[in-house]
C-alpha cells in the first residue's frame, strides 16, 4: 500500500517542487530585470546630468565671449543656457535624491532658468543686457565650471569603481555606513559648496519668485487679541458674543506674528477658524469646518451664493473670473474691480459647499497684501478698437473689458482682456493696452465657462 501510495505521490511532489523552483527562478530573473532598469535609468540621468551641465557651462561661456552689442547671439546664448537648464533639473528629478539633501543646487539652476528665460523674452535691442547681467553670467561661468568639475570626479569614481545607484538607494534608505557612499558623498560637497556661492542680484523678475511676503510691509497698526475677538465675532456672527471666542497668538515676536480665532456656536455643528494679520487685524483666512454632503446645487448656483455672501461680509466689487470643481466642493478666483478694471493681483479664492452652496472658507492673503500699497491705474494709450485690430483673425470675441495683470516676469501691465474662442477652445487673450502685444494667453476650463460670468 505504502509502495503504491509513494508511487503516486511521488511524481506530484516531484512536480510541486520543480514548478516552485521554476517560479522561483522567474520570479529572481524578473526582480533583476526590473533592478537593472532601474539602475540603467539612474545611471543615464546621471551621466546626461553631468553632460549637460559641461554643455550649460559652455554655453554661458559662449555667450560672454561675443561683443556686447550682439544681442542676436545673447538672445540664443540664453535660449539655451535655459533649455540645458530644464534638461539638467529634469534629470535630477529622475535620480534618487529624495532623502539626500541637494535643495541648494536645484533652486540655484531653477533661478539661472528663470533668470536666462526672462532676459531672452525680453527685446535686447531696446533693453541690451546691462552692467550687472554681464557681472550675473560671468559669476554662473564660473559657477558652472566648479559644479561641473565636482559632477565629472563623481562620474569618474562611479566609472572607475563600477559604482551602482541602486546601493545609493539602499543607502539612503537604510542609513547603512558600511556601503560605499562615495555618490552621497559627492553630491553633498555639490550641494554644499553652491549653498557657499555668494547671492547674486537676480532682478526683481526673478527674486520675487523666491521672496516671501511680510506682513511687516501692512502699513497699520498692530492689534490687541481683544480686537481680534471682536472682528471675529462679528464676521461669524456668533450669537453668544465674544465670550465665544478663542484667540491664540502664532510666531509671536516675529514679523509673521498672527492671530487665530476658533468661533464656537450653538447653532454650527463644527467651529469655525479665522486667520488674521497681526498688523493692522486684517482678516487673510477662514475656514468652517463643517462636514459637506453630497452634491445638491450647480456651479452657477453656488457662484451666486459666494456673491452674495463677499457683499454681505463688505467685499465690494469683486468678480470671479475662474471657478473649479473637486468633488462636492466649489472653488472660484475673486479679483476686485477697481475704476472699472479688473486687479489681478488683488484676488481671492473661495470655497462653496455644493450640497446648499454656502461658503466653507476662503483665502484673502493677496488681496490683504496688494491692497496695501497704492495702486494707480493708468489710462490705455490703446483704444479698444486698436487692440482688437491686433487679435487672430479667427477669433471669435464673446466679451472684452479692461483688466490689470501680472506677466510672466512679475511685471502689472494694463492689458485689454478678450474672452472668446478659437480652434474649438475657449480663451482669454491678455493684449496689452500700450502696445498691442499679447501678455498673457490662457484657455478656459469647462467650469469656466459655466460658472463665471
Amino acid at each position: 500500500m505504502y509502495k503504491r501510495l509513494s508511487a503516486v505521490l511521488f511524481p506530484i511532489v516531484t512536480l510541486f517542487m520543480i514548478g516552485a523552483f521554476v517560479w522561483g527562478y522567474q520570479e529572481n530573473q524578473e526582480k533583476n530585470a526590473v533592478l537593472i532598469k532601474a539602475e540603467n535609468q539612474y545611471q543615464r540621468a546621471f551621466h546626461d546630468l553631468s553632460y549637460h551641465m559641461d554643455r550649460l557651462h559652455s554655453e554661458l561661456g559662449n555667450t560672454l565671449a561675443v561683443s556686447s552689442a550682439s544681442n542676436a547671439m545673447h538672445r540664443k546664448g540664453l535660449v539655451n543656457v535655459w533649455r540645458l537648464t530644464s534638461e539638467a533639473q529634469n534629470e535630477i528629478n529622475q535620480l534618487p535624491l529624495t532623502m539626500l539633501p541637494f535643495n541648494k543646487t536645484e533652486e540655484f539652476l531653477s533661478k539661472i532658468s528663470k533668470f536666462s528665460y526672462q532676459t531672452s523674452m525680453r527685446n535686447l535691442e531696446k533693453e541690451p543686457l546691462s552692467n550687472e547681467e554681464i557681472k550675473n553670467l560671468k559669476a554662473l561661468y564660473a559657477n558652472s565650471g566648479q559644479i561641473t568639475k565636482d559632477l565629472q570626479d563623481v562620474q569618474s569614481k562611479v566609472i572607475s569603481n563600477r559604482l551602482r545607484w541602486m546601493d545609493v538607494e539602499s543607502a539612503m534608505a537604510t542609513e547603512d555606513k558600511k556601503l560605499d557612499n562615495t555618490i552621497i558623498d559627492g553630491f553633498k560637497t555639490v550641494d554644499k559648496r553652491v549653498g557657499e556661492y555668494p547671492e547674486l542680484n537676480w532682478g526683481p523678475s526673478v527674486s520675487s519668485i523666491y521672496d516671501k511676503r511680510s506682513v511687516k510691509k501692512l502699513s497699520a497698526q498692530p492689534v490687541s487679541p481683544e480686537d481680534i475677538k471682536r472682528k471675529a465675532a462679528d464676521f461669524a456672527g456668533a450669537g453668544g458674543g465674544q465670550s465665544n471666542v478663542q484667540v491664540t497668538e502664532n510666531g509671536k515676536g516675529t514679523e509673521w506674528a498672527s492671530y487665530t480665532a476658533t468661533v464656537r456656536s450653538n447653532n454650527r455643528p463644527a467651529p469655525l477658524s479665522l486667520n488674521f494679520t497681526r498688523q493692522g487685524g486684517h482678516l487673510i483666512s477662514f475656514s468652517d469646518n463643517r462636514e459637506v454632503g453630497p452634491k445638491a446645487v450647480t456651479m452657477e448656483e453656488a457662484r451666486k451664493k459666494a456673491d452674495q455672501f463677499l457683499q454681505s461680509k463688505g467685499y465690494k466689487d469683486m468678480t470671479a473670473v475662474t471657478a473649479d470643481q473637486y468633488d462636492n466642493m466649489g472653488n472660484f478666483t475673486y479679483v476686485r474691480k477697481q475704476d472699472g478694471v479688473l486687479v489681478y493681483p488683488e484676488k481671492m479664492t473661495v470655497r462653496v459647499g455644493l450640497d446648499n452652496g454656502e461658503v466653507t472658507g476662503f483665502q484673502a492673503s493677496d488681496l490683504v497684501y496688494e491692497q496695501s500699497q497704492a495702486r494707480k491705474i493708468p489710462k490705455p494709450k490703446l483704444t479698444l478698437s486698436q487692440a482688437r485690430k491686433k487679435l487672430n483673425p479667427e477669433f471669435k470675441e464673446n466679451y472684452n473689458r479692461l483688466a490689470l495683470i501680472k506677466d510672466d516676469s512679475g511685471q502689472e501691465a494694463l492689458c485689454y482682456e478678450f474672452g472668446g474662442n478659437i480652434n474649438g477652445s475657449r480663451y482669454r487673450i491678455y493684449m496689452d493696452a500700450n502696445d498691442g502685444s499679447e501678455r498673457v494667453v490662457e484657455e478656459l476650463k469647462d467650469s469656466d465657462k459655466k460658472a463665471v460670468k
